[in-house]
């Protein structure tokens, strides 16, 4: 038998995935565990405040300091308890819930909601790409000088001669400033037209990654557009596919189905399987954790005396009981699972094996430990209400062989076969 696991089962289990953190923080247990964990983390951080505050004070406000933090250390430790034994019963929840959050779940898949209707895209973000350099101050060049012929002297011999030297002189200061003054605003505009320059390069270079980058952009969107309508195409040919009752098609619907079905993180499964179309019947073999997946704890406590976190003991019949009753719902949570998501009917029986793999004290070397073996027909199964049911009732009803303590993993009995239900 194959595993299968394609990309539109990759696809439905992402959605399902996501769809059971969802689940999980709206229970009770998850709640209660997030608060302790809040309180504790809240509780440690006080601790180690009173601590740090203790070095620096004085002996008298020492003592009161240290006092203060022992206390919120004891608090952090409580609500590290708390936090420990929320986390404890939410897993038992999951766990003793594997049957009824299946069937409080839809189960039919819907492969035309699997289409992409409207492909999403993020808006274009250029970043500084998108931000044109700052325009540039014109520059303040310096005033031009002006010349200002002195004034003749009067009343005085030799005026007129003294008059054209003060002239001379006046003239050849003027001329000087005036070079002065070209010089600098030459040099001025000289630097303005380089930033002016290297402004317009600069950005030159940005219009031209901003349009190179704008055309990668288009160029995602365009794949976008071409994943999901290559998405489209191929559900839509699988749908026609199922329709017309190719037996390929059929397989990756399962896969689809089995790949959905979540389960608790400490009760993950693994499915193998393969289909029959002469027969309609699908072989299928799920395994299941060991049974160290079911956690020995009871609870936890926390000593104060010995500044310690302890626990007591799950007594062994409630370990062997909640594991026995997970695989027998697992069983069960499979077959609905399937007739109840072939509405179409494509699958007329199920031929089901619940496992685990262990190691062989014989050989030393992993092997298949079969838990549970069923075999159930399609009109039978349907019939049952699951939500008023004991699994294993309903699995010996079945015919089902069943190992006399899955916990030890004892081998389901084959040897007078699986297929005679109880009348």
């Amino acid at each position: 038998m194959a595993r299968k696991r394609g990309f539109f089962a990759e696809l439905q289990h992402l959605n399902q995935q996501a769809e059971k953190r969802r689940r999980q923080q709206e229970a009770a247990a998850y709640r209660a565990s997030a608060a302790a964990q809040r309180e504790a983390e809240r509780s440690l951080h006080a601790a180690q405040r009173a601590r740090s505050a203790a070095v620096a004070a004085n002996a008298r406000e020492r003592d009161r300091l240290e006092r203060e933090a022992a206390r919120l250390h004891a608090e952090s430790r409580v609500a590290e308890v708390e936090s420990l034994n929320a986390e404890l019963a939410q897993c038992r929840e999951e766990i003793d819930g594997i049957l009824a959050g299946a069937l409080a779940a839809e189960g039919h898949l819907d492969l035309e909601a699997l289409k992409v209707t409207k492909v999403e895209h993020p808006p274009f973000q250029p970043g500084q790409l998108g931000v044109p350099a700052p325009a540039l101050t014109p520059p303040a060049y310096l005033p031009e000088p002006v010349y200002r012929e002195p004034p003749a002297p009067g009343g005085m011999f030799g005026a007129k001669k003294k008059h054209a030297e003060l002239i001379a002189r006046a003239r050849a200061d003027y001329e000087r400033a005036h070079r002065e003054w070209y010089d600098r605003n030459a040099a001025i505009h000289s630097t303005f037209i380089s930033a002016m320059g290297r402004r317009e390069e600069a950005e030159r270079q940005r219009l031209a990654q901003l349009l190179a980058a704008e055309g990668a952009y288009r160029a995602e969107c365009r794949q976008r557009e071409a994943e999901a309508e290559a998405l489209n195409q191929a559900l839509t040919k699988l749908i026609n596919d199922l329709s017309f009752d190719v037996e390929a098609a059929i397989r990756e619907y399962v896969g689809i189905v089995l790949w959905n079905s979540v389960y608790p993180e400490a009760f993950p499964v693994d499915h193998d399987y393969d289909f029959d179309l002469a027969t309609r019947e699908l072989s299928l073999r799920v395994t299941v954790p060991p049974p160290s997946a079911v956690s020995p704890v009871k609870e936890y406590r926390y000593v104060r005396t010995k500044d310690e976190i302890t626990s007591t003991a799950l007594p062994v019949k409630a370990q062997k009981d909640r594991y026995a009753g997970a695989v027998t719902q697992v069983a069960l949570r499979t077959l609905h699972e399937i007739f109840q998501a072939d509405r179409s009917g494509k699958i007329h029986s199920i031929a089901l094996t619940v496992g685990t793999e262990a190691l062989s004290p014989a050989t030393g070397l992993r092997e298949s430990v079969p838990l549970v073996i069923v075999g159930a027909d399609r009109e039978t199964f349907r019939r049952f209400d699951l939500s008023n049911v004991v699994p294993q009732a309903t699995l010996e009803h079945l015919g089902a062989a069943i190992s006399r303590s899955p916990f030890d993993l004892a081998p389901a009995d084959t040897s007078r076969g699986v297929r005679v239900r109880k009348r």
